[in-house]
């Protein structure tokens, strides 16, 4: 028996990269999980699917915008870590209304939702891209926020319906704030697989925006334990926690260590097409993380060496895999 068996678990956003591995940690631990997955046609269920084909996971498809459904999911569930929304920077300059439905308003509906369910605990998803360029470094949870995307502005929103609800109804509301997670299975939007994917597509130069930002980077299966730390410790509650190692590393030299990983051949060139908007890049991120080990015990186990050559492994097979399926 663990503290997991056979609670109604909800998971909003389950298919995507960190809920995906967030999925397999509770199915391991015994829960009972429900994911609340954006409605496809074509009807495939990504990362669970195996879950899903084996009858350990409940597939809802829906809208984490529909006040009705979001209600409906979430009736009868002990916890609920809401994970969906809207994630790439570079598209909410173009489009930031749909930011703010997905980001502001689909948090809102979970809330409400849990608040009037009565649910024992929500533990919604934040980003360390709120804090925007560090004034104070490390970085705690009470460092000023700082908007620098539309992006950042839809998730600080977020943020802080949710603490409203805390506040205002003594929702059981936790807010976890990750420090870019990587690892298998995240899209190739991201810095790490999308470089990962060239170096094992054979690319000779590798192109970047600018080299000297730092981040605090969290191999995804110690964020998924952040996120289940949080709703088992009730000294969480109304409390926004940092998952982040407390280390930093430069985009230059992350590429190099990529490079080295991956036992490849490269050359990095710096791409003046890729640096962000004046103004909107983010120099430096590095997690304060003591709030979140005082309270609940959390700490990161898995290595930025290690979790790069894991990734590294999964992105190789996955693109010789792709690359087979379409030889001649």
């Amino acid at each position: 028996m663990t503290f997991w068996t056979d609670r109604r678990v909800v998971i909003t956003g389950a298919e995507g990269f960190i809920g995906s591995t967030l999925t397999d940690l509770l199915v391991d631990a015994g829960a009972d999980v429900t994911a609340f997955a954006h409605y496809k046609p074509y009807g495939e269920h990504g990362f669970i699917a195996d879950h899903v084909q084996a009858g350990r996971v409940k597939v809802v498809a829906g809208d984490i915008r529909d006040h009705g459904q979001v209600q409906d999911v979430v009736a009868g569930a002990d916890t609920v870590f809401h994970l969906a929304a809207l994630i790439g920077i570079p598209y909410s300059y173009e489009a930031p209304d749909s930011y703010v439905q997905a980001n502001v308003v689909g948090t809102h509906n979970v809330v409400a939702a849990a608040r009037r369910h009565g649910t024992r605990r929500v533990v919604t998803t934040s980003t360390s891209e709120v804090y925007g360029t560090a004034q104070t470094v490390p970085i705690s949870e009470d460092h000023p926020l700082q908007p620098q995307s539309p992006y950042s502005a839809s998730k600080i929103g977020g943020d802080m319906m949710a603490m409203s609800y805390f506040l205002s109804f003594e929702t059981p509301v936790t807010i976890v704030r990750p420090f870019n997670t990587y690892g298998p299975r995240q899209s190739a939007r991201a810095v790490i697989p999308a470089i990962l994917q060239q170096l094992h597509s054979g690319a000779k130069e590798i192109k970047l925006g600018l080299l000297t930002p730092t981040r605090d980077f969290t191999y995804s299966t110690d964020t998924a334990s952040g996120f289940i730390a949080a709703a088992e410790h009730d000294s969480a509650v109304g409390q926004t926690l940092n998952l982040g190692t407390g280390r930093e590393v430069s985009v230059g030299d992350l590429v190099s260590l990529l490079i080295k990983v991956s036992g490849k051949d490269a050359e990095i060139v710096q791409d003046p097409a890729r640096i962000r908007p004046e103004g909107s890049e983010v120099m430096r991120l590095l997690a304060d993380n003591s709030r979140v080990r005082e309270l609940t015990g959390w700490e990161p186990v898995v290595s930025l060496g290690e979790g790069l050559a894991r990734t590294s492994e999964w992105v190789a097979a996955n693109v010789l895999r792709d690359a087979s399926r379409y030889a001649v």
